[in-house]
């Protein structure tokens, strides 16, 4: 599975190379300070926010009409959505800015940069991709509703399985939006697994949250997680129309990229 873990903290590949990168960024610049000129301490740090400001700014203008409608979203960094080469100009300008006055340094800032990126580059390719691993077969499911389900039953469309629990706090504050998506989207078929909670709870925590949502599938001993070997939750899982594996979010998920998952499925159904 394409998630990095460490003791109880799990990270998607993209995050935890950002992390990466940060650091390999600072420590870079912290030896530039020690060996070049101090000023370069400040200006790492500098640097890595504007980057930050940058990156997301250009995630939100690239979806500013679903932005408009959550306007304090734009700040949720945990959720992800960033544009590399818009915080890279915003970091640059801010490099520019800072060393106006000593411009002899501002080409030693490269050295930091490219740390940075190749570290960056280097997880992204160690853990990028997901294995084809097909749906769970010879299982039988219960739905919420108490009907039978088999997940091989459901092969033929795209899907999105989100694998989930009333007790996990990012799995509640996506729930809502993984709703309304649900009850919107036509380009793929949404299933809820709940992941080792009795029916009593889970309808207990739908009244209360005033949810609706369709396919709740009830799964008491994590037989989803343990087939994808999902290390934690929340875990949305992007299944081809051949029921194949295609792409795994792990943790929170916000709405441009779920989107975005729905779209990409889309798309390979409609390439020859």
């Amino acid at each position: 599975m394409n998630a990095i873990t460490i003791g109880p903290l799990v990270f998607a590949p993209d995050r935890f190379a950002a992390i990466l990168a940060i650091a390999m960024f600072l420590f870079a610049s912290e030896i530039l300070a020690r060996k070049v000129d101090g000023r370069f301490s400040r200006w790492a740090w500098g640097a890595t926010i504007a980057f930050i400001m940058g990156a997301r700014a250009g995630h939100v203008v690239q979806h500013l009409d679903s932005f408009l409608t959550e306007p304090l979203r734009m700040i949720y960094l945990w959720q992800g959505g960033f544009v590399i080469w818009a915080g890279a100009a915003l970091a640059l300008a801010y490099t520019g800015f800072y060393f106006r006055h000593a411009l002899r340094l501002a080409p030693w800032s490269a050295f930091p940069a490219a740390a940075a990126a190749f570290i960056a580059v280097v997880v992204i390719q160690l853990t990028a991709g997901a294995p084809a691993i097909p749906l769970p077969s010879g299982n039988i499911f219960r739905t919420l509703a108490g009907e039978p389900f088999r997940p091989d039953d459901v092969k033929g469309e795209p899907l999105v399985v989100n694998l989930w629990a009333s007790w996990c706090p990012p799995c509640r504050r996506e729930m809502p939006m993984m709703a309304d998506v649900a009850a919107r989207s036509s380009d793929a078929r949404f299933i809820f697994v709940n992941q080792g909670e009795a029916a009593q709870v889970i309808q207990r925590y739908l009244n209360a949250e005033n949810l609706e949502l369709d396919h709740i599938v009830l799964d008491g001993l994590g037989e989803f997680g343990r087939h994808y070997a999902v290390p934690g939750l929340p875990a949305t899982l992007f299944i081809g129309s051949d029921g194949m594996l295609q792409w795994v979010h792990m943790g929170e998920i916000s709405r441009e990229t779920l989107l975005d998952g729905i779209t990409g499925m889309t798309q390979a159904v409609e390439r020859p």
